[in-house]
């Protein structure tokens, strides 16, 4: 389970959500995850692509990041730090590249869908999508391995 994007946004008062409230909702879905006898795994929410200093892309979602951890933490669930694997990642790529190839930043013409291109800074275009795809699988490999290694010490 992840968000906080939408969460976040003070200036829309009719999807904003306080960090307790937004603590709330994770631990809601935790319960019912469990009720259903699965396995829940939290994820911190995926970087957008700001704020950029230095070369570094950095954390836009403060509170929020830390809540989702600190949850994961007292209702002792998984967790998929993806704030930092997609803030590494896109450091890596660069702030040219993940602009141009993974955000929804492009001119007219690209999708019909977007016939006068679009500027936007957090969703992502197909190739975006995949490498957060990827950094989320990376993510449930570790815990594999963890809870693999866990086992063994026992």
């Amino acid at each position: 389970m992840q968000f906080g994007h939408n969460d976040a946004a003070e200036n829309k008062p009719e999807r904003f959500v306080t960090v307790e409230g937004y603590k709330g909702y994770l631990r809601l879905y935790v319960q019912q995850t469990r009720q259903k006898e699965a396995i829940p795994v939290i994820l911190t929410p995926v970087n957008r692509n700001y704020p950029w200093e230095d070369g570094k892309l950095q954390n836009v979602h403060g509170e929020y990041y830390t809540a989702a951890v600190e949850v994961a933490e007292e209702v002792e669930v998984y967790l998929i730090d993806l704030t930092q694997r997609s803030m590494d990642h896109f450091t890596e790529k660069g702030k040219d590249y993940v602009t141009g190839k993974y955000f929804m930043n492009f001119g007219p013409g690209l999708y019909e869908a977007y016939p006068e291109g679009s500027n936007d800074n957090t969703h992502f275009q197909p190739d975006g999508a995949k490498a957060v795809a990827q950094l989320v699988y990376e993510g449930l490999v570790d815990l594999k391995e963890q809870q693999q290694k866990k086992e063994r010490q026992k």
